[in-house]
Order: C-alpha cells, then structure tokens, then sequence
C-alpha cells in the first residue's frame, strides 16, 4: 500500500501547519522563546565590543556617553548586564525546549489518533487490498519522525531566520563595506540549500516508501510463523527480508551521498567571508578607520552569523524527512471515506430483527457486478441457511448488512427503515457476528468475551461462556478466564477460539446473530457443542447461517443456494432436496453418497 500515488496539491509545509492549526497558542509560545532566547544569544558578542572599548578608550567609551564615566563603573554595569542577558537565555532556552517538546508530543498524540480515527471510518476494500505493515509505518514511524522534526528542526529554523536578519541589520549598519564580504555567501547558500532539497525530496519520499515495503514484510512474516516453520522456508524468507533491507540500506544510502556533502561546501563558503573580515576588518582598525571595539564585535558576530549556516544541512535534512512522512500521514487522511452512518438512531434492543435486500446492484473494486437486482427477505425472528460455492457472494451479504461496503444501488432495510440511514453504530450493534476466521485480541480470555460489551460483569461473561459451551476448557486453562489467548489467540486451538467468539456474540445480546461458516473449520465434537449452543439462543432472535457443512442448517426455517451473485433455489432442506437440484447435489456430496 503507497501512499505516494496522489500529489498534493499544497506544500508540505502548509499542510503540516494546517494540520496542527489547533496548536496554534503553543506554536505562538514555543516560538516567542525561540526568539528572545536566540536575541539574547547574540548579545555576548556585543558586550565582547564594548568592553575592548572600555579597556582601550576608557573615559572616551561609548558607555562614558551615556553616563558610566569611571572603568571601574563600565565594567561593573557590563557584568550587571552580562548576568541579567545570561540569565535570560537560559531562561527562554529551558521554555522553548519545554515548549517545542510538549508540542511535538501534542502534535503527535492529535495526528494519530486523528489519522487513526480516520482509517476505521474507511470501508473495508482498503485494507483488503493494501498492507498493514504500511499502515503501521506511517502510523508510527512516520508520525515519530514529524515528532523529531517538532523537537529539534523547527526551533532550529527559527534561531537560523533570526541570527541571519538580527546580525546581518547590526552589521550593515556598524560597517556596511565590510559586511557586504560576510553577506556574499549566503545567496550562494541558500540557493545550494534549495538545489539540495529538490534532490533530497524525492529520495526520502522514497525512503518511507521503503521503510513501509519493510514493516509490511516484518509483519506478514511474524504474523505467518507457523506456516513459515512448517514449509521450512526460514532461509528464502530471510533471504527476501535481506532484499527489502538492503532496499531500505540503498535508498539511504543515496540520500546521504548528497546530504553528507551539503556541510563541506557551506563551510568553504563561510570560510571566504571570515577571512575576508578578518583581513579587510583588521587593516581598517590597525589605520584607524575602524573602532577596535567594533572590529572585535565584528569578528565575534561573523562567526555568530555564518557558522550556524553549517547546520543548515542537518536541519534540511530533518525537514525533508519530516516532510516526507508528514505528506504521507496527511495522505492517508486525504483518503476519502466512502460510507457514511445517517442520523436516524435507533436501539438494538428495540428492533424486531426484519431484513430486506430490494433491488441491489454491488461490486467490488475493479470486478465486474456480484449482485444485480438482488432481492431477499429475511423475516424477523426466523432462521436462514445460505449455501453456495466460493465466490457466489454469501459473506457479502452480511458485509453489505453490516455496511462495510456501499451498495451501488437499490436498498438494504432493517425493519422497513433503509439502512444508509440508521447511525453507523447503531446499526452494527443490532448484529453479532461469529465468522469462520476468528480475531481475538491480545488479552485474557475474559477480555475477549466482553469484547464490545464493556459494561459485562464478569458473570454475565461466565453466563455467556457456559451459553457456547466454552466455560469447561476455560476454567482448565492456567489461569482460568485470566488466561492470555495470545496475540490473535495462538494459545488456544481453533475450536477453543471459535467458542470464545460464539460467547463474545452471546454476550452482545443482539437482535440478528450471523454465523459465517462458524462451524467450517472445527471438529465434530466442537461443530456439536456449538450447535447446541445455538438451539439454547436463538430464540427472539434473527439467525442467518452460512455454512459449509450443510448438517448445521438443516433444521432453519429456510435455506437460499446462492451461485454467481444469484439465488437459484430456495426452500426448506426436505423441500430442495426433493427438487434434486443443486442443493441436492452438495448434499449428496456431503453424504458421500454421489455415485461419480
């Protein structure tokens, strides 16, 4: 999954700043101190000035004329102030550091939860056609790399700004010919500095490309150990984490051949103007045409205003990091969300659990129409089987029902009411899904029964989990329902998980209980318990069951066989078997009674 396919249409720049315009107070405060702390910073070379003065012209001083006519009194007054201006700096220099830091650990906070809260309002065809290890990357990588920048990089351009206009006005006006040597540089700098970012830009827009191409595949592989381990494939998936590490190494190695060599440069160019102070400069006092006083303030202030140039490079570089991530976290809350919850609510308790296809056309992304004018009703309080081959579209039906995708058009009702209407999260919570592939969480086995059902006491989660005919293994696992499943459940088996996801449903309480192919993947004794399970809940309640293994449906009210986006027979299991149609054919194969 990229995030580099859509140009933005604004700087990075701006869109990071828009991004954090509700720190605008803080940015306000972090960078009054930047200032004074860096306008207190170059007051030393001032007082280095105006001492040599003291010492060399005494009573004809510059601060004579104001009034401090003893030496002893002139130094007195310059180490007064040279305390109050130290003092000051470091003052502002703790409140800036304070200050940006706090920012950046705000801005980082916001923009994720911000981007986060983004990603789950989008429909599921995203994540099923990208990578979570890319996600990830710019959940977290990228966003920290935004923090560094925030820390370090903005108080640094700031300072820069500052000494560049303070100290070049001070010596344009003290001694305008000499400074025009010391100004000759900085074009020739800030020119080069703009070269280097165009070539540096893309390279680490690459970089982050590279860094996500990694995290995906470090995720896919701890995720897969198992296969991993059992085709005995550790030395070819090392070998292709090899090449997308050295991908990574290439990509950074390339950036660092131009940023590396951005410093060097600065430092020839800095070094012409001090030189060229430090001759023209000298020669003008030892005529006397230049105070001595001013001369040691200018040969102290040139270094103040050009070797703070050298960091330019590394801070450059930080930006283009920053910005290079900023553009890719703000590109993926550029991502349209495409599903929108209306504002009729309504409450899971109170709905009688009626559902009706009308007139539905769907597709995925990028694949021909699945359902054309597909119509289905689904009386509240019954039971209905859907068998079909793979692909036929059973399971998205219930993504459809759920709203995890936008139909094209037609209408999906829940008890007459349309369901693009109902708020998102009131829709979803008059269903409960238990699906063949079961997700639990990292956490007690507790944990993952109340899932969704916070306000669960733990008897209600016993009560649940005695309902799925789980609470046996439960209480003789180690710690019981304390016990940690793992991450997505490794620890338990199959069965033992898809029990754990029947309670979580049963817990949920809700009017319209799904059962994806729950029962494809389990044994006979689990496939059992859990049919038992279900004869003990569903009454009051809607169940829609797809199944693979047709003895599970054999007793629902009615029974749909679904083939290429279509029903083609529909009935009671007595009824399609007597059509000895499709049905009959799956149930014969089933059976092993099918004489090929």
């Amino acid at each position: 999954m990229k995030f580099s396919g859509r140009k933005p249409k604004r700087s990075s720049l701006i869109r990071l700043i828009e991004s954090l315009r509700d720190q605008r107070r803080s940015i306000v405060f972090a960078t009054s101190c930047s200032l004074l702390n860096k306008l207190f910073d170059l007051a030393p070379p001032v007082l280095i000035g105006l001492a040599v003065d003291v010492v060399s012209m005494e009573q004809d001083s510059w601060l004579s004329g104001i009034g401090y006519k003893t030496v002893p009194i002139q130094l007195a007054f310059l180490a007064i102030l040279s305390f109050l201006i130290w003092s000051a700096e470091s003052l502002f220099e703790y409140l800036y550091g304070v200050l940006w830091r706090n920012l950046a650990q705000t801005a980082q906070h916001n923009l994720r939860i911000k981007a986060y809260s983004h990603l789950q309002k989008l429909e599921m065809s995203y994540f099923e056609g990208g990578s979570s290890g890319q996600i990830m990357a710019v959940l977290n990588d990228d966003i920290n790399q935004l923090e560094r920048f925030l820390d370090h990089g903005a108080n640094q351009i700031l300072q820069l700004t500052t000494t560049v206009l303070l100290v070049g006005g001070a010596m344009a006006i003290i001694a305008p010919g000499i400074a025009f040597l010391s100004f000759i540089p900085i074009p020739l700098i800030l020119f080069g500095s703009i070269y280097f970012q165009k070539l540096l830009s893309p390279r680490y827009r690459d970089i982050r490309d590279k860094a996500g191409d990694l995290a995906a595949r470090l995720s896919n592989n701890l995720g897969g150990m198992q296969t991993i381990k059992s085709f005995a494939t550790e030395e070819w998936e090392l070998e292709r984490m090899r090449i997308d590490s050295q991908a990574y190494r290439n990509s950074n190695r390339k950036a660092i051949l131009f940023s590396a060599a951005f410093i060097p440069l600065i430092r020839f160019a800095i070094l012409f103007a001090f030189l060229s102070i430090l001759v023209l400069g000298g020669l003008q006092a030892w005529n006397g045409t230049l105070a001595i006083g001013t001369y040691s303030f200018l040969v102290f202030i040139t270094q103040r205003l050009l070797w703070p140039l050298t960091t330019l490079g590394q801070t450059l570089d930080e930006y283009q990091r920053s910005m290079a991530s900023t553009n890719r976290v703000l590109d993926l809350l550029d991502v349209p969300i495409t599903t929108f919850g209306g504002l009729n609510r309504i409450s899971s308790g109170e709905i009688s659990g009626e559902i009706k296809f009308t007139n539905v056309d769907f597709n995925y992304k990028d694949r021909d129409l699945l359902l054309e004018g597909f119509n289905l009703d689904i009386k509240a309080g019954s039971s209905l089987g859907i068998v079909g081959n793979t692909g036929s579209g059973k399971s998205t039906l219930v993504k459809l029902m759920l709203r995890l995708y936008p139909i094209n058009s037609g209408n999906i009702y829940l008890d007459g009411i349309p369901v693009d209407s109902l708020d998102l999260t009131d829709l979803r919570k008059c269903f409960s899904l238990v699906s063949q592939e079961v997700y639990l969480f990292y956490g007690t086995v507790a944990d993952n029964i109340s899932y969704g059902t916070p306000q669960a006491s733990h008897d209600d989660v016993i009560k649940a989990a005695e309902l799925a005919e789980a609470r046996e293994f439960i209480e003789e696992l180690p710690q019981g329902f304390d016990t940690l499943v793992g991450e997505r459940g490794q620890r338990l088996s199959g069965g033992q998980r898809q029990r754990i996801a029947l309670a979580r449903a049963i817990l949920k309480d809700a009017k319209i209980l799904i059962l994806d192919e729950a029962t494809a993947a389990v044994d006979n004794e689990t496939e059992a318990a859990i049919q038992r399970s279900l004869d003990r809940i569903t009454t009051n309640r809607t169940i829609i069951a797809i199944a693979h293994r047709l003895s599970t449906i054999r007793n629902v009210d009615s029974i749909i066989v679904m083939d290429k986006g279509r029903i083609i027979e529909k009935g009671t299991h007595d009824y399609l078997l007597g059509l000895n149609g499709a049905y009959s054919d799956l149930w014969r194969v089933q059976a092993g009674l099918r004489q090929d």
